[in-house]
């Protein structure tokens, strides 16, 4: 299982400041994930052409199969994921979504600001996810039962999780 966490950040890219987002994501992984994967975290400008073009290539080019993204799913003028997203996936899965944005209001009622989406391209699944690492756990706590199942209905590799952790569903049968 390749997996790829993509920060997009100007100022992380720009060496400004420390990403801990990235970081954040590969932890909760760890702790999650009980199957063989490789995993690669990469910092990008914030931007519609940059994010559509990581992705892109990272789907096409670099045979991922699990890209989570974090950062620019706001409304600023550079937060671009969203668009970008769309230039990208095959098929949009907006209950990832709409679950990341109801978790989200538990903790602030700014998640609604958030334009987070997820959807496939081929064998790779694509998730976006907040910026901040209280956040991102929460959100992987919500949504990550329902991703090794996405995973096996696109043709990718098996992903096991630990249920301690995140108790992955695959229907019966």
């Amino acid at each position: 299982m390749k997996i790829f966490v993509v920060t997009i950040s100007d100022r992380a890219s720009r060496g400004e400041y420390e990403d801990i987002s990235g970081p954040a994501i590969e932890s909760w992984l760890r702790r999650a994930i009980t199957s063989a994967y490789e995993l690669t975290r990469v910092v990008i400008p914030d931007g519609e052409a940059s994010v559509r073009d990581t992705l892109i290539d990272l789907s096409d080019n670099r045979d991922a199969e699990l890209v989570l993204t974090t950062g620019g799913t706001g409304p600023s003028a550079r937060d671009q994921t969203p668009e970008a997203m769309a230039q990208v996936l095959e098929k949009e899965l907006p209950g990832f979504g709409e679950l990341l944005r109801r978790e989200g209001l538990k903790q602030t009622p700014t998640a609604i600001l958030s334009r987070q989406t997820a959807g496939t391209r081929g064998k790779t699944f694509f998730l976006n996810l907040p910026g901040k690492p209280s956040a991102i756990e929460m959100s992987l706590d919500a949504v990550f039962p329902a991703i090794p199942y996405c995973l096996d209905l696109i043709g990718a590799d098996r992903l096991e999780t630990d249920p301690a952790v995140s108790k992955s569903f695959r229907p019966a049968g």
